[in-house]
């Protein structure tokens, strides 16, 4: 088993969880579920949010980086409408890889990616 400090952590908002699927997801408990799952095996700190203030955008999640690569700058990374089996497994395969300053953002989930840069005042 990893040690603490070497596994990412992941923010899910709770109230748009399985939001992009419309219904449709076949998984009881949804991507909630999948979620959950992904944290049991230990390849990311879970920790649940009534709100990310993104709701516009669905499905969001944040990946944190592990403490090691929080510390040596690593940033989160946010993206939206990230449900499904195919994209929580790529996000799985990301984590167990180190995630946030560890490893590449997977083809896969390269266009979830969420914009945070804010534009310095005066250079738009």
């Amino acid at each position: 088993m990893r040690e603490r400090d070497d596994v990412p952590g992941l923010t899910a908002c709770s109230l748009c969880a399985g939001e992009t699927l419309d219904g449709t997801d076949p998984l009881p408990g949804g991507q909630a579920e999948r979620l959950r799952r992904l944290a049991d095996t230990g390849a990311a700190r879970l920790t649940w949010v009534e709100c990310l203030d993104e709701c516009e955008r669905g499905d969001v999640v944040v990946a944190r980086p592990a403490g090691r690569c929080r510390r040596a700058g690593a940033a989160p990374v946010w993206f939206e409408r990230l449900a499904g089996e195919d994209l929580t497994s790529s996000l799985g395969t990301w984590l167990r890889a180190g995630g946030p300053g560890a490893a590449s953002v997977p083809s896969a989930l390269g266009g979830l990616v969420v914009d945070r840069a804010e534009p310095v005042e005066g250079t738009a």
